[in-house]
């Protein structure tokens, strides 16, 4: 499969991961606030509109492929951190819910993997980054 192809898929894939998720946490804020007040973090609220309106945004960024460098990078430090956050530790009562936090937790790593790949390879030619015409452009 061509290089262009390839980078056009790996942004569709991970952008289906982070733009739905970002719609589902802003649609129901309160549980999004209630789930951060449960890990404990401050300013919950905050973190809830926060992690929603991130998600959503960097996602159309990767979906269209506009500073994706950037927003791949941003988006593999989130997956990392969200992951420890959100997971790590966590169920530690239960053996299922330990197990599949722990799968969790390495299934964040791995996103971030593709978001590292991404910003090194770029988002291709059939990307707004792969305009000749834009700030950013990436003659991938």
């Amino acid at each position: 499969m061509p290089r262009n192809a390839l980078l056009l898929l790996s942004r569709l894939l991970l952008a289906a991961l982070l733009v739905p998720s970002g719609f589902q946490a802003l649609a129901n804020i309160s549980g999004t606030t209630d789930y951060f007040a449960g890990l404990g973090l401050p300013l919950p609220m905050l973190a809830a509109w926060g992690t929603g309106l991130f998600e959503l945004i960097a996602g159309l960024l990767i979906l269209v492929g506009f500073q994706t460098r950037i927003a791949a990078l941003l988006l593999a430090a989130f997956c990392i951190a969200a992951g420890f956050i959100g997971h790590y530790g966590q169920g530690a009562d239960d053996a299922t819910l330990a197990f599949l936090h722990q799968q969790m937790l390495m299934k964040d790593i791995a996103i971030a993997g593709g978001f590292l790949a991404l910003a090194m390879a770029g988002a291709g030619a059939w990307a707004i980054d792969g305009r000749s015409f834009g700030i950013g452009a990436d003659a991938t």
